[in-house]
């Protein structure tokens, strides 16, 4: 099983590397950047390196990102726990980051702001303003990297604003590949950049954990064999615990979010979770969110009645496009045929990724 997110605090309690010069020795390893080269020998001239402890060109991977102007620049990071915000901006386009090791959990990106954070000089960060990373540039590239926001409710009981997120990727074309999502409240922000632009986002072979929306956003989404993982909950006392989706589709695009072949499992109670709910926000009161669940098992943690509800009553959820197909598991037994659309065999030969991200195939060559 992926390591949980209390786990995984466990862990990287003591290791967490702020950015900067290293205050620690440097490990014995001789090679913290694999295969993929070195500053002595760069993978190619528009590869930078990031190691914790010196070894690279950079200690932090916002100063690499600020160094790699243009377009099609590759960060190589090493592995470490990088306590750090990132944000890459729209214009460094086509940029691909690589965990050096090729395993995620040995590539840690990690902070703690929540929405109601103060910030420096007034004010709370809000939702976006929270995330570890933000990705606005088109045709960005993740692979072996964890992403991940350790903010917890338990040690902020003052603060309102509990959505922390680990990842918000705005941009067209973004692809995360053996990719780790770890938060709680809004933990991957599937997003565009504004109402018109459809950007389309690949996530294959990833992990994501949370408990209250977790996964969410407008985006034109596809999830390909993801591990989908909601939390336990000491602070309520009944269900619903969460909501796995969250989707914010504007009624424009015909293609919200496609999770197949996947599979969602909990550390909670049986029945404790709806696997979503449509999110219309305030900025798009005419979103008609869209999710797609198939061939996908659906574990116990899931109320396999009711796995959809309401986010407003004024938006129910049998208003929005919420469907099924071949999904199975107790989660996905279905006992209440009004509460659990399906698609029908030709419905579903249209809900596939290549239909979904259309002229882009991000799994090729992969």
């Amino acid at each position: 099983m992926p390591l949980s997110r209390r786990g995984f605090l466990t862990a990287s309690a003591a290791a967490a590397v702020a950015p900067g010069p290293a205050t620690a020795p440097a490990p014995a390893r001789t090679r913290p950047f694999g295969r993929y080269g070195s500053p002595a020998r760069r993978l190619t001239p528009g590869t930078l390196y990031v190691d914790p402890h010196g070894r690279g060109d950079f200690t932090s991977v916002q100063a690499a990102v600020t160094a790699a102007t243009g377009s099609g620049r590759t960060l190589v990071i090493a592995p470490g726990r990088y306590r750090e915000t990132v944000a890459v901006d729209a214009g460094r386009t086509e940029m691909t980051w690589i965990g050096a090791s090729g395993n995620p959990r040995d590539v840690v990106i990690v902070h703690d702001n929540a929405a109601g954070t103060p910030k420096p000089g007034g004010g709370t960060h809000g939702t976006s303003g929270s995330a570890t990373t933000t990705v606005r540039a088109d045709g960005f590239t993740a692979r072996w990297i964890t992403f991940a926001n350790d903010w917890l409710r338990a040690d902020h009981p003052d603060v309102t604003g509990t959505q922390a997120v680990a990842l918000k990727a705005q941009g067209d074309r973004g692809a995360f590949l053996h990719c780790r999502f770890l938060g709680h409240q809004d933990t991957l922000y599937a997003d565009s950049p504004a109402l018109s632009v459809f950007a389309r986002q690949y996530y294959a072979h990833c992990y994501a954990e949370g408990d209250v929306d977790f996964v969410f956003g407008r985006a034109t989404a596809v999830f390909e064999h993801c591990h989908f993982r909601t939390l336990n909950r000491t602070d309520l006392a009944a269900a619903p615990y969460g909501f796995v989706f969250a989707p914010s589709t504007a009624a424009a695009n015909p293609r919200g979010y496609l999770v197949v072949r996947g599979r969602v499992t909990s550390g909670a109670p049986d029945a404790c979770y709806k696997l979503a709910r449509p999110w219309v926000p305030s900025s798009d009161p005419t979103a008609r969110p869209m999710l797609t669940v198939r061939d996908t098992r659906l574990g116990p943690g899931i109320d396999a009645v009711a796995p959809y509800t309401d986010m407003s009553a004024a938006h129910p959820w049998q208003d929005q496009r919420f469907a099924e197909y071949r999904n199975s598991g107790p989660g996905a037994v279905v006992t209440v045929p009004e509460n659990r659309p399906q698609l029908t065999d030709e419905q579903a030969a249209s809900a596939t990724r290549a239909v979904w991200l259309g002229d882009w195939t991000p799994w090729e060559g992969r």
